[in-house]
């Protein structure tokens, strides 16, 4: 007989995120709040992944009444002082309307936000004094990613994992690659695989990206506190 997998709830509607987490956490179900008929847009806003994380997570624990997965995570530019960071998700680069305010990027497509970054970074380094061939250069484009998982088991109680993953920024946006990943993934080159991230396998990516690391690390804690956090007695 076939036991039933313990439920965890994943704070977000993102589809991708949700096969990424079911691929880390294969022991578990992980469900959304759609998966339910939820409608669910907490207001994320804390200063840091780690508060918009435990923002979210503590958000949908008070509906659901089970431990919730929640992650916050985004691309920090150097170039840019680590922008769009937890602004990544609204980023618009320059774009401003008629009045001088800024856009939301959340009104734009994800190319038209990859395009707005690389173009974004381009005219910085350029107003700094780069050379074009400095500005080509893959050292003076280094970024990262960065990602905040929180599982909240209930008041007060929950863990908390962060890591990042390094890389840079292509020159181009038509020199986008790759088809497996989402977001900022076909314009974030990892010198080391010579490859974007959006080129790498599921296994490849799960093993060094941001929110793999960043899952591992929550994964073993879990298995470490497996007596004292019982996800089927909250």
């Amino acid at each position: 007989m076939q036991c039933m997998k313990t439920e965890i709830f994943l704070a977000s509607g993102n589809a991708h995120k949700k096969h990424e987490m079911e691929e880390l956490f294969p022991e578990y179900k992980i469900l959304t709040p759609k998966d339910i008929g939820l409608e669910f847009d907490p207001d994320e806003n804390g200063n840091s992944f780690f508060e918009n994380s435990l923002i979210k997570a503590k958000a949908l624990y008070e509906i659901v009444k089970k431990p919730v997965l929640a992650d916050d995570s985004g691309i920090c530019v150097d170039a840019l002082d680590g922008k769009p960071g937890i602004f990544s998700a609204r980023y618009c680069g320059r774009l401003k309307t008629a009045d001088g305010k800024i856009l939301d990027g959340h009104n734009l497509s994800q190319t038209e936000q990859n395009a707005l970054l690389i173009e974004d970074v381009n005219l910085t380094l350029k107003e700094k004094g780069f050379s074009e061939k400095q500005i080509r250069d893959m050292a003076n484009r280094s970024c990262h990613y960065a990602c905040a998982l929180v599982l909240y088991y209930g008041k007060d109680r929950f863990i908390c994992s962060q890591e990042t993953l390094e890389g840079c920024l292509l020159y181009d946006a038509n020199e986008s690659r790759g088809t497996t990943g989402f977001g900022y993934d076909p314009i974030i080159f990892l010198p080391k695989f010579g490859k974007t991230v959006a080129e790498l396998t599921e296994e490849e990516k799960n093993a060094i990206s941001h929110r793999g690391k960043a899952a591992k690390i929550l994964h073993d804690a879990i298995n470490i506190s497996a007596t004292r956090y019982d996800l089927t007695n909250i």
